[in-house]
């Protein structure tokens, strides 16, 4: 997963939220993932979501948004209360979300 952000250079960093970083996600439950960066665009959000979904072969799907475009209140103060950062400067990807950090195709 990593290595597919990394081919973004306007990505800045990737914040994990939703029921994966509150840790009551289900069986199926999709990995939503808020990308953010000065020159990140609507294709940039496309591209990633393509490359997640279509190109890797990784067993969960993924929401791609991009936090700067978000309108909803609720859904911004959710992703800073909640979310982690999982690529970036301050990038952590703690045990327990369902997702394997050790999985080589994650990297």
């Amino acid at each position: 997963m990593t290595g597919a952000i990394s081919r973004f250079d306007e990505i800045s960093e990737v914040v994990l939220f939703g029921s994966r970083a509150k840790g009551n996600y289900k069986i199926g439950s999709d990995v939503d993932l808020a990308i953010k960066g000065d020159r990140v665009t609507h294709m940039t959000v496309l591209e990633l979501s393509d490359c997640l979904n279509e190109e890797k072969p990784l067993p969960y799907f993924f929401d791609v948004i991009q936090y700067e475009t978000i309108d909803e209140l609720r859904l911004v103060e959710h992703i800073d209360r909640v979310g982690i950062v999982i690529f970036g400067q301050t990038a952590l990807i703690p045990t327990g979300l369902g997702i394997n950090a050790h999985n080589p195709d994650l990297r």
